[in-house]
């Protein structure tokens, strides 16, 4: 990385910050704590289509302006493990007709402890011929990985040759969190500027105390490090995949005091109201809980109505945004009843206009 690479990774960041900011400002925010990013190999995730050539074959991207496609070789904002696998996964699948055949694209998930998904996309249906050959595949590429699962998807077809996930293992604190990254579920693309953001998260209920609900905790990313602190946390997610992989990490990392439900966040609004019944809610008595704080990391288009005027029932509100524009319309409404504390940036996507944004909310007195 050059000073001038450098510089002008800072002057995207510093035009992050200012945009923030002012989003923020009308309703009082301290200055923000910005939680930069490595400016290149951030990613562990990359998409890439496949062009043909002749015997040739190659990864291609397009260009969002002109829609025109371009040759990757290499991918600067992905992780080091993905760059390397590129090239040595298309070494194999060049000369091999079971596994080159009507490929159109392939897809990885990575973590930081090295191990990978790798998922082939084909416009035909999948035979044994490719399952032997992407077995020998995956045992060329484990000369060089830790760990390499291999995905064979085609219309109405998915043929997964050993695992379709990847165990991570996140530094939070000086702790290790031991997470399933399930291949096609959400996660958190930068995985160190995630952990920065889970030690924010941390950072702002150190003075708290009491129980932790927690809505759209996906696999338990928040979740999980912050039941060290609460004395019980609920999460609800409606994803059925991130809920069963939320139930294993919080088995590996031998936690009991995490319930984590399938419940969408309106209906989980409805429970706490007392307007509905769910049987997925078995066994669980949520008046028995001493909920103090929210934690809330909805989609880009924010939070409902419903949904804001039920967290504006808890003292403290912890909003993780990716979308900030919809963070400012959100706080219109809980910022008649709250004031925000703290506020930060974490830059998980370094050189475009996206920002993850996260405010510490807590009751006026």
């Amino acid at each position: 990385m050059t000073a001038t690479d450098q510089q002008g990774y800072q002057t995207q960041l510093d035009e992050k910050v200012e945009r923030l900011t002012a989003l923020l400002s009308p309703f009082n925010a301290p200055d923000l704590s910005v939680f930069p990013s490595q400016p290149t190999h951030y990613r562990m995730r990359a998409e890439f289509r496949v062009w043909h050539e002749g015997d040739d074959l190659f990864h291609i991207m397009f260009n969002q302006e002109t829609k025109e496609k371009y040759r990757v070789d290499s991918f600067p904002p992905a992780c080091k493990t993905i760059n390397d696998a590129m090239a040595l996964l298309l070494e194999e699948v060049r000369p091999n007709e079971a596994l080159r055949k009507k490929l159109f694209q392939i897809d990885y998930l990575s973590a930081l402890s090295g191990e990978l998904v790798i998922s082939l996309l084909y416009h035909r249906q999948l035979d044994e011929n490719w399952e032997q050959a992407a077995r020998e595949l995956k045992t060329k590429l484990e000369a060089h990985f830790p760990k390499v699962n291999i995905i064979g998807r085609a219309r109405k077809q998915k043929l997964i040759i050993n695992d379709d996930f990847v165990i991570e293992r996140l530094p939070v604190n000086g702790k290790e969190f031991i997470f399933k990254h399930i291949e096609n579920s959400f996660t958190q693309p930068n995985a160190e500027v995630n952990c920065k953001m889970i030690e924010w998260a941390l950072d702002c209920v150190k003075p708290l105390s009491g129980d932790l609900l927690e809505m759209y905790c996906g696999a338990g990313n928040f979740s999980l490090p912050l039941a060290l602190h609460f004395d019980n946390v609920v999460g609800t997610e409606i994803a059925k995949p991130s809920v069963q992989a939320a139930q294993f990490n919080i088995e590996q990392n031998q936690l009991n005091n995490v319930k984590i439900v399938r419940l969408a966040a309106e209906e989980f609004t409805q429970a706490m109201k007392g307007e509905r019944t769910f049987s997925r809610l078995e066994g669980i008595d949520l008046n028995t809980y001493n909920f103090t704080t929210v934690l809330v990391d909805p989609p880009r288009a924010g939070l409902d109505e419903d949904s804001l005027r039920m967290i504006q029932d808890y003292d403290n509100i912890v909003y993780i945004s990716c979308n900030p524009e919809t963070l400012a319309q959100n706080l219109e409404l809980l910022s008649e009843t709250h004031i925000v504390a703290q506020s930060a940036l974490f830059d998980q996507f370094p050189f475009t206009h996206h920002i993850e944004a996260g405010v510490l909310l807590t009751r006026k007195s």
